[in-house]
């Protein structure tokens, strides 16, 4: 063996040329995968770095990218993960990183998670493939009467009021159960209601004192509040359910008004709200549903001798027309709702004035509705998210 090739072999495998191990970040869950975190090594070694792996303990899946984050595939939903990065350059990969934190990914459109209301800060966790229901990690702040959005990944849960309206956010991460800030409204509100897509929510704040027109748009990546479009006239008490590229709002309660039919349809492309198909009767305090193409609005209060009704609207998206839907199994108002592409589960809330833990499941391609496992707690002026594809609402 010649002293030429024994030193290329040398140099080929020289640790002092290889990068220094990344610095691991947290990895974010998604559904049957994680984006991986990291920060590339100051010391890259005798070359420039070309690539990074990580890799999953358990299952040993990896992932390779040139830049963080660095996404593993192919990982099993509920398994809790931790993760490794190394560098490569051309003198071969760094050592590992030290391990990430855990994280479990799960299935898009398999949980919501349902803030209990009536001035608490306990939450229920409803997974839908087993119709169960849990406690899990309780809010920030105690509240009630407030209003939710979000994507596969997080929940934000928004104002609501105790001993006046409140200004704050806090986001749910589905993957860990966890709890954290998240940006506040422009300001104080309660009553209101939420929809959105994957990248953006819209929260019609409601009560900020009187009716309001207002509402903000929530940007989930980065966390950022700006000005959404106002609706066509002030309300609270709305409702609202979309598809990934519009919303549809009801109006609810005006203030000096009454009691309103009107609804509003938000493109989130363009920031446009403009009319849509009226409520089949004048209404607030319900909740609303759907998936990509229906939306089911429980009409809850209205004008009239019984005040509360178990009547609910069908609002399909194609040709924006409203019908009947199977009614609640019981009439109730301040309810709250969340689903996936083939269930929304609506907490009942307030049923003949009094709090109840019941709760409807409506399936929508059968128009049928039936019992899904009660609430951990009697409760009303509840608020619910989940983890469908469309990012599901009040």
């Amino acid at each position: 063996m010649s002293r030429r090739y024994i030193g290329s072999l040398i140099d080929a495998f020289n640790t002092l040329k290889v990068a220094n191990a990344p610095t691991i970040g947290t990895p974010t869950a998604g559904s049957a995968g994680a984006a991986v975190a990291f920060t590339a090594p100051s010391c890259i070694g005798g070359g420039a770095i070309t690539s990074y792996t990580a890799v999953s303990c358990p299952g040993f899946k990896t992932g390779t990218g040139t830049s963080s984050p660095v996404t593993v595939s192919c990982l099993s939903n509920c398994t809790a993960y931790t993760f490794k990065v190394n560098a490569t350059n051309a003198f071969g990969p760094s050592v590992f990183s030290a391990a990430s934190s855990s994280v479990t990914p799960s299935a898009i459109g398999s949980v919501a998670i349902f803030a209990l209301g009536q001035q608490s800060n306990r939450r229920n966790k409803y997974t839908f493939f087993n119709d169960t229901n849990a406690a899990t990690t309780t809010s920030t702040y105690i509240t009630f009467k407030g209003s939710a959005a979000g994507n596969s990944t997080i929940g934000i849960f928004a104002g609501g009021y105790r001993s006046g309206c409140y200004s704050l956010r806090c986001k749910f991460t589905y993957a860990s159960d966890t709890n954290s800030s998240a940006t506040a409204p422009s300001q104080a509100s309660c009553l209101g209601a939420a929809a959105g897509n994957s990248t953006v929510g819209i929260f019609a704040l409601g009560c900020t004192g009187t009716s309001s027109t207002a509402r903000d748009k929530y940007t989930y990546s980065g966390c950022v509040v700006s000005t959404g479009t106002a609706s066509s006239v002030s309300g609270y008490g709305q409702s609202a359910a979309g598809t990934s590229t519009f919303g549809i709002f009801n109006i609810g309660y005006t203030t000096g008004v009454g009691f309103s039919s009107t609804r509003n349809k938000y493109t989130y492309s363009g920031d446009t709200s403009g009319s849509a198909t009226a409520a089949s009767i004048v209404n607030a305090l319900g909740s609303a549903v759907g998936n990509s193409t229906r939306g089911i609005f429980g009409l809850s209060s209205t004008d009239g001798p019984t005040y509360t009704t178990a009547a609910r609207d069908l609002y399909t998206y194609s040709g924006c027309v409203v019908s009947s839907a199977t009614s609640a199994s019981v009439a109730s108002n301040y309810t709250s709702a969340a689903g996936n592409s083939t269930v929304g589960i609506i907490a009942l809330a307030n049923a003949s004035c009094v709090t109840t833990a019941s709760r409807d499941k409506y399936t929508y391609s059968s128009c049928t509705n039936s019992s899904a496992a009660s609430a951990t707690s009697a409760t009303y002026g509840g608020f619910a998210a989940s983890n469908g594809t469309t990012g599901v609402n009040v």
